[in-house]
């Protein structure tokens, strides 16, 4: 029997499916957004455990569609980046909130609470806001950083390194050294915390 979660799940993954960039798991071409979006849900699991259901979906559904607002469509500034990122966010929480309320039945109250969290509202006093940054950064450090140290400089790289893990709480850092890194990757993290 199918609930609200079970329902909003299934649609979000289903969007996430559609991403034409594939990533290859296993031997098998997988849409990359599907894979991002499974991998934030393993890294809640070990994160927090108990997580509320709203804070599930908005961690499901983090990059909801983004391939279709590529980071070349806006300006390659600092500036271009950063409102690239606010649009984002905006767009990502209102299609999500609209699946919500819609295919899944969910109230607005409810929908509205995982646009929130999405948007990372609140960041530094909402306690599940500082549980999706967490896991946000936990993917890039597993799954993004080696790709984006070899597009950067060492210092750009190092910089960015050391902002993310500003952005972390301790359990986040617990979690964040356990992640499996060799070679240039870990070097230059020992090199970002002055080890």
């Amino acid at each position: 029997m199918s609930t609200p979660y079970t329902t909003a799940l299934a649609a979000i993954d289903a969007a996430h499916a559609e991403d034409p960039t594939t990533t290859d798991i296993n031997g098998t071409p997988t849409p990359y957004e599907l894979h991002y979006a499974q991998k934030c849900t393993s890294y809640l699991e070990k994160r927090s455990p108990s997580a509320s259901e709203a804070l599930r979906l908005a961690i499901r559904a983090q990059h909801f569609r983004r391939w279709e607002v590529p980071r070349s469509s806006y300006p390659m500034t600092r500036i271009g980046y950063h409102a690239w990122r606010t649009f984002l966010k905006k767009r990502q929480a209102e299609l999500v909130e609209e699946i919500l309320v819609n295919v899944a039945g969910y109230d607005k109250e409810f929908a509205e609470r995982v646009g929130s969290l999405m948007r990372k509202e609140g960041l530094k006093d909402d306690e599940e806001t500082q549980v999706l940054e967490d896991v946000a950064c936990l993917v890039f450090l597993d799954d993004q950083f080696e790709a984006f140290g070899k597009e950067h400089d060492e210092d750009k790289t190092i910089n960015i390194l050391r902002k993310t893990w500003g952005k972390m709480t301790e359990k986040g850092h617990e979690l964040a050294l356990a992640v499996p890194m060799e070679g240039k990757p870990q070097e230059l993290l020992q090199k970002a915390l002055g080890a």
